[in-house]
């Protein structure tokens, strides 16, 4: 199994979980913790801008740093912005307050509001020597704590710049870089280029590159470690649907059988679980609209799974969630 060490903290196995809005929240990760297998969970990418504004306002932190202070390490938060003393500001009192294994600068979404109104995201793609520059910044504030970078292969596929933003990233002091075989104007359409993201690792001397993208089995995920000159990957969208695909990794890395997906009961008492978690944090009303879109995820390819869909994303109690799972996983049950 390959080795992965990002500065001075040790992602074993070299499986790290993408940081996903609406997705990552301290529920899903207590999730992935239950079926183990990831040497690096990531929180919901967090503002630095709304953190220092709602600091300065009295207002608390950011409600995605929700548990991160008590969690099991190494954990990673994911952070954006454009300007150097913010992404500083905010990276040193996550460092100090809530001991962060590792910050990671977001330079890939390509969400509108983050690439568009705000100049962040990987609207910076356009411009290695910013990169640079706000890796480099954030790295000196919060040394020995690692500073990685999340990109695109580029803006577009006429400007395919990952090779420029991976040597200032790791000029700058950046401790890994992780790249997303996409460009920001393909978004989530297409396929994930992994011979362009192969052709990075020719420009880094010293860091480890984790790919990402299109990872959905474990088959996959493995034959991406053994076939591609990458040191870890990066599991995003998969991993919403099917959790436990890190520990089905970890163990095909290790030499043992790949274990089974578990069985539709199995999936049904954990949905549900993941549910409990998500009502403790959320509450009822914002706690069952959030898992509209958890349950909608895992019914994807079973027997009535369409008409599950269109009636769950309606739903707006608890109880009548609960209904609508245990009918559609019983239901699924007997189909298989």
């Amino acid at each position: 199994m390959k080795k992965l060490s990002i500065g001075s903290v040790a992602v074993d196995p070299p499986l790290l979980s993408a940081p996903m809005a609406g997705y990552t929240t301290a529920p899903f990760r207590a999730l992935l913790r239950h079926f183990g297998g990831v040497g690096l969970i990531a929180t919901e990418m967090v503002s630095a801008r709304s953190f220092v504004y709602m600091d300065a306002a009295g207002d608390g932190h950011p409600e995605r740093l929700w548990g991160v202070a008590d969690e099991p390490r190494p954990l990673a938060v994911q952070i954006w912005d454009n300007v150097p003393e913010t992404l500083e500001e905010t990276a040193a009192r996550l460092v100090s307050e809530y001991r962060v294994s590792v910050i990671d600068i977001n330079f890939g979404c390509p969400a509108k509001r983050i690439a568009g109104s705000s100049a962040s995201g990987s609207y910076l793609l356009r411009d290695p020597q910013k990169v640079g520059d706000l890796v480099g910044r954030v790295a000196k504030r919060i040394a020995p704590t690692p500073v990685t970078a999340k990109i695109r292969l580029g803006l577009t596929a006429d400007s395919i710049n990952a090779a420029d933003v991976a040597q200032a990233v790791e000029g700058a002091g950046g401790a890994a870089l992780t790249v997303h075989g996409r460009t920001a104007a393909q978004m989530y359409r297409g396929r994930a280029d992994w011979e362009a993201i192969a052709r990075v690792k020719d420009y880094l001397k010293k860091i480890p590159l984790i790919g990402n993208g299109d990872i959905t089995t474990p088959e996959e995920g493995i034959a991406r470690l053994r076939d591609w000159p990458v040191d870890g990957i990066m599991i995003g969208r998969a991993a919403a649907a099917h959790p436990w695909i890190f520990h089905q990794i970890a163990e095909g890395l290790a030499g043992r059988p790949i274990p089974p997906a578990p069985t539709v009961k199995e999936q049904h008492a954990l949905l549900l679980h993941h549910f409990d978690l998500v009502l403790d944090r959320f509450g009822e009303e914002k706690g069952t609209i959030l898992m509209r879109k958890w349950a909608c995820d895992w019914s994807h390819g079973r027997f009535g799974g369409r008409a599950f869909r269109a009636a769950v994303s309606a739903v707006k109690d608890a109880a009548s969630f609960r209904d609508l799972v245990d009918r559609f996983f019983s239901d699924a049950a007997s189909a298989e």
